[in-house]
């Protein structure tokens, strides 16, 4: 079917149909539940259900990098066979393993100097490393090689945009990904934080709404304004980490608000689900303006 592979790791939301569909290999980023590391990729041997029961019963979670060895080893076995990948990782400002990557690729090189793999810091997570992945189907089905998808990838993905609310911040503290201040502040009784993915691939805290509701109806405003008026959607993601209701809410507001041919409601995978707990909610969707140009008019004062 496809004239390269294309690879994702578990930080993507996706629905299991379109993996099948499109032939998408995957390598998996280590997460541990309650002591018990398991590496095998997503909701192999934890239910979705179990984990965000676990977390909150106040079980702790976390993830670990994939390491250069893993990488080196995929890598070779593709050069060995002289087949192009395109390999689409979490973003470099939440996690080591897209440098892992391109470390292994270095040595790679040194046995095969024309080797076709490409590695791409996704500058981003949950769906929005799915929403990349679902760009780069698109230009591998429109004939790109490996190499075209990876050169346009790196100048489209900051128009991937990445919106989340969640309903404690304390997981991102305790998983480093928010100072403890930052946490505290967000999470004043009644008060719902707006976090997107900044243009340095980090997850920031921007936003704050007065209840979940509001929360949920900030989100797509966020989008609204990141999108010209005759704008048609062709994908937009909705990532939830077991709130199923909020999710389809989501989805009703975003039809109310711009046209869009194909909605996927996605459950969170435990990469990010071990960093944002039971309650997330995130939006994902190719705005018409990229990051950088979004934080200079929205937030730099």
């Amino acid at each position: 079917m496809s004239s390269f592979t294309i690879m994702v790791d578990t930080s993507y939301d996706l629905p299991q149909e379109y993996i099948d569909k499109n032939e998408l290999k995957v390598i998996a980023i280590p997460f541990h539940l309650n002591g018990a590391t398991h590496d095998d990729g997503r909701w192999k041997d934890v239910s979705d259900v179990d984990f965000y029961k676990a977390l909150a019963d106040g079980g702790a979670a976390g993830t670990t990098l994939i390491n250069p060895e893993t990488f080196i080893q995929v890598f070779t076995d593709y050069a060995e066979r002289g087949e192009e990948l395109l390999l689409i990782l979490l973003s470099g400002g939440l996690s080591g393993t897209a440098q892992n990557a391109v470390i292994a690729l270095q040595d790679v090189k040194e046995t095969y100097p024309d080797c076709k793999i490409f590695p791409i810091d996704g500058f981003n997570a949950a769906g929005g490393t799915g929403l990349v992945t679902v760009l780069a189907v698109n230009k591998r089905t429109q004939g790109f090689s490996a190499e075209e998808t990876a050169k346009w990838l790196e100048e489209h993905k900051h128009r991937c945009f990445s919106l989340f609310t969640v309903d404690d911040l304390m997981y991102l503290h305790r998983g480093g990904r928010l100072s403890k201040l930052q946490a505290v502040a967000g999470s004043i009784i009644g008060i719902k934080p707006l976090l997107n993915i900044h243009p340095d691939g980090t997850l920031k805290l921007k936003d704050k709404a007065r209840g979940r509701k509001a929360a949920l109806e900030t989100l797509v405003s966020q989008m609204k304004r990141s999108l010209d008026p005759s704008t048609k959607l062709d994908t937009v993601i909705i990532s939830h980490s077991d709130c199923l209701k909020d999710a389809e809410k989501v989805a009703e507001l975003v039809r109310e608000t711009v046209e869009v041919r194909e909605i996927f409601i996605v459950m969170m995978g435990p990469v990010i689900g071990a960093h944002v707990g039971p309650g997330c909610i995130a939006l994902f969707f190719e705005a018409d303006m990229d990051r950088p140009e979004y934080e200079k008019k929205f937030y730099s004062k």
